[in-house]
């Protein structure tokens, strides 16, 4: 389980295609504190350590179940990942409950500067279906965008806004997102829950 508080901004230094896998090795500050079995959201995937290298590296595998509803097949050498590690329960949750469960990707609208911030417009697939179960925004609710807990303005039915402060642009793969770009999505566990419960009330 995630905050969606990102730790880090992290290179992707390699990837290698397994059959309908690919198998990603990151660069980060943080790698001598992994274990192998370690959970690692990257771009708010939850992914397991499955290698550590020699070179400040450390390796995870996207299976083909992932690559269809993630980014992360879109992702070259060179490109930054946004890390976090799991959550410790004894401290503060200072985002919002993220499983590392990526619900679809959405594709960002546009991008406007705001006098030291930004608005960033995503757009997504709505599915009638999936949206009476949950899987819509809100206004002033929770959304995860590339593992990033943010908090959702001019909540439309496929559209949405949040706003990022200079921190967040600077400290995560924000800053690298321009219009036309592919970002994860996860809508909040809640809004899930509550929707499913309120079909049996």
């Amino acid at each position: 389980m995630f905050s969606g508080i990102v730790e880090e901004a992290a290179q992707v230094v390699a990837l290698q295609q397994d059959k309908g896998n690919i198998h990603l090795t990151v660069k980060c500050s943080f790698v001598h504190e992994l274990k192998v079995d370690q959970s690692i959201s990257h771009n708010g995937v939850c992914l397991t350590v499955v290698g550590k290298n020699d070179d400040d590296t450390y390796t995870v595998t996207a299976i083909k179940e992932t690559l269809e509803r993630s980014n992360l097949g879109l992702l070259k050498a060179g490109d930054r990942v946004n890390l976090e590690r799991s959550i410790l329960m004894n401290g503060r949750l200072d985002g919002h409950i993220v499983q590392g469960h990526v619900d679809q990707t959405a594709v960002c609208a546009g991008v406007k500067e705001a006098d030291g911030s930004w608005y960033y417009t995503f757009e997504y697939v709505l599915d009638r279906k999936m949206a009476q179960q949950g899987y819509v925004t809100v206004e002033k609710g929770s959304v995860c965008v590339n593992g990033v807990s943010l908090t959702v303005c001019n909540s439309q039915d496929n559209r949405f806004e949040v706003a990022i402060i200079p921190y967040t642009h600077d400290h995560t793969n924000f800053g690298q997102i321009t219009k036309g770009a592919v970002v994860n999505l996860e809508f909040d566990i809640i809004g899930k829950y509550l929707s499913k419960m309120m079909r049996f009330g």
